[in-house]
């Protein structure tokens, strides 16, 4: 059984909420200049090593509420999955556990945990009614011409869901057991 270990950490300054840059930066911004930093101080790793990128949210909602832990990976160069975890304050908490756990059942050696808060930014508890960070602004445009439309940055996982529909699980080295429901989920 594998040993998890933490090799590296980063994070922002601590400050006052609504102040300062990190007051002013949307939460998955945020979370890809952590990631970003953190990747830094380990110059030797290759970011296609990243299994997966877990990250916790306070509240999945509003400006968070986009997959910020796959929306964080990408924005920090990551071409990995990535997951949202919400255990409200212990969110980043949950996420190194998530990740100590994979490691050591062996589903990888390399993941990046952690989180965000953007919690302190909501006004009288309404987390949706933030404006959408503008570098998505296309994405989001592409994802209201949709007929039932998904967010564009999951575009690849529709991908992936559609052609394991299509072809089965082993890309069509076995056929296809045609009394598994519509997703493959049995």
């Amino acid at each position: 059984m594998s040993e998890a270990v933490i090799v590296a950490t980063a994070r922002t300054p601590i400050g006052r909420a609504k102040q300062g840059f990190a007051g002013r930066l949307p939460a998955d911004d945020l979370s890809g200049l952590i990631i970003s930093a953190l990747l830094a101080k380990v110059p030797g790793l290759d970011p296609g090593l990243v299994e997966d990128v877990i990250w916790g949210c306070g509240q999945p909602a509003g400006e968070a509420g986009t997959n910020i832990g796959r929306v964080a990976g990408i924005l920090a160069g990551i071409d990995a999955p990535g997951v949202t975890v919400n255990r409200y304050c212990s969110s980043s908490l949950q996420t190194i556990r998530m990740a100590a756990h994979a490691i050591k059942a062996g589903e990888g050696d390399v993941f990046i945990a952690g989180g965000v808060e953007t919690v302190s930014r909501f006004q009288y508890g309404a987390a949706d009614t933030g404006p959408p960070n503008t570098k998505f602004g296309e994405a989001h445009d592409r994802t209201k011409a949709r007929e039932g439309g998904w967010p564009a940055h999951m575009d690849a996982a529709h991908r992936s869901a559609r052609r394991v529909h299509r072809d089965g699980p082993d890309r069509g080295e076995r056929p296809r057991d045609r009394g598994r429901g519509s997703h493959g989920d049995g």
